[in-house]
């Protein structure tokens, strides 16, 4: 019997259960896995969906907690160095997150095809990678964290604050790379609600060592990094005893651990370029900040506090980005190409709905929000503003332009959106902060040049959106002639 055939009992049974007996099987833990292959996009891609999004919601809840507890307890100087670190962390670590998702397009192709001979050596080889990748960071970061931050042009005021925070933080690479391969591994079967079970325990584990550490021991930043990386080690270990356990072939086994070389190398072929799109993406960051810090603590201040607000718009749309990219992944494996555009419309729609409609309300709202990281720097807050109009409001235009990254990926087209950000996004941004933010930074100052700065955003999402759409368009012509 083909693949196609077995399958279509299950499509027959699955259009024979009504709305509220799915919503039952997807939320009382009797059904795991969602359906990516059969019947409607939308519903199931929700259902994927929802739980990454919660799961990222509440790790930004849980990285805002760290800001707020150093802004109410310490000061300014040291939300600054916090936040400062950030454009950093994830230079440095999106290469190997960019590998992980490469991992779960590979993965999700492989359950699509039903290729269940090569899943052993995939799903080793991706949790190997994890903690390769981990003690690499671990190592690198730590030992050069005060000289990335000097070139970054972190404040005198911050850079001591921010070098013990960054250091203790990348220490704990290790476990943070374990929990990402190994939720790479369980999302790509289907399963987004158990991440966010880890997730949540974790993250209470790290709200209450912040406040125990900041506000009872004053420990200021480096108590916030110690309560991260504890977390960190939990939920490594709450996704290492999932693995162990699961019932499937994606079951790891500890002593069977290997990198193999077919694994190795078709994951690398989809997920470097991933990687260093990412990472080109975070350099350009970096040289913002190192423009943002030029402007002083203030600036720096309410940059961070309206980045983390912006955190959270952008979690959402996010989490649809990986799933359009799942079930591309899967339904791409299965070869039904039929689905892809309901696929990458769903994701579209949903994504523009999610960020245009909370960048507003976010806007709306913005000044008691970044209250509550800089209560006693009102010129803070007025820089924080001033990025929530101009990045904020328009940041579902960076949504798209992922979602059309993630769907190419999915197909597995991963060097050209790699490209398109390259030039669209990273050339353009840095081309301004070069050209015109250098132009008016001699005439204009404070709110006005900040502004001019952060326009570089909404441009090159737009442009690069518009190139990726116009390449998915091209190859789903010739995936329809196959």
């Amino acid at each position: 019997m083909s693949r196609t055939d077995r399958s279509n009992p299950d499509h027959s049974r699955d259009h024979a259960i009504t709305l509220p007996q799915r919503l039952h099987l997807r939320f009382s833990g009797k059904s795991r896995n969602v359906d990516m292959l059969n019947g409607p996009v939308l519903w199931p891609l929700i259902c994927y969906t929802v739980p990454i999004v919660l799961t990222q919601v509440l790790q930004l809840l849980f990285n805002a907690a760290d800001i707020v507890v150093v802004g109410q307890f310490v000061g300014e100087s040291a939300v600054a160095a916090v936040g400062s670190c950030a454009p950093l962390i994830n230079l440095l670590i999106n290469l190997f997150i960019g590998v992980s998702l490469g991992a779960t397009v590979v993965l999700a192709a492989t359950l699509g095809a039903n290729e269940k001979e090569k899943i052993h050596d995939l799903t080793h080889t991706i949790f190997s990678l994890g903690i390769i990748f981990g003690i690499i960071t671990g190592v690198v970061g730590s030992i050069f964290a005060r000289t990335f931050l000097e070139w970054m042009g972190t404040t005198p005021e911050s850079i001591d604050q921010a070098t013990t925070y960054l250091r203790i933080y990348l220490i704990g690479s290790p476990a943070f790379m374990i929990y990402t391969f190994g939720r790479a591994i369980i999302v790509a079967t289907g399963d987004t609600k158990r991440p966010l079970i880890y997730l949540t325990s974790s993250g209470v584990l790290n709200v209450v060592l912040n406040v125990i550490l900041v506000a009872g021991f004053r420990m200021g930043v480096a108590g916030v990094a110690l309560a991260t990386v504890s977390s960190q080690v939990l939920s490594a270990v709450l996704m290492t005893g999932s693995l162990l356990r699961l019932d499937s072939e994606c079951r790891i086994f500890i002593f069977e651990l290997k990198v193999h070389k077919r694994p190795l190398i078709k994951i690398l072929k989809l997920g470097l370029p991933v990687g260093f799109q990412n990472t080109l993406f975070s350099f350009s960051n970096v040289i913002i900040q190192s423009s943002v810090n030029q402007l002083g603590t203030f600036c720096a201040a309410g940059n961070s506090a309206c980045m983390n607000i912006d955190s959270f718009i952008y979690a959402g749309m996010n989490s649809f980005t990986q799933g359009c990219m799942t079930f591309a992944g899967q339904n791409y494996g299965a070869k039904k190409y039929d689905r892809l555009n309901e696929i990458y419309r769903s994701s579209l729609l949903s994504i523009a709905s999610i960020g245009l409609t909370l960048g507003v309300l976010a806007y709306i709202f913005g000044t008691p929000l970044l209250k509550l990281y800089l209560p006693n720097s009102p010129e803070s807050v007025e820089f924080g503003l001033a990025r929530m109009l101009v990045l904020v409001v328009p940041d579902f235009l960076c949504g798209l332009m992922d979602c059309g990254s993630g769907m190419l990926r999915g197909i597995k087209r991963s060097v050209y959106p790699m490209i398109a950000t390259i030039i669209g996004s990273c050339g353009l941004r840095l081309l301004w902060v070069f050209t015109v933010f250098a132009h008016y930074k001699k005439t204009t100052h404070g709110i006005a040049v900040y502004r001019i700065l952060l326009l570089s955003y909404p441009l090159s999402w737009a442009l690069t959106f518009v190139a990726l759409f116009a390449y998915y368009v091209h190859v789903k012509r010739n995936l329809s002639k196959v």
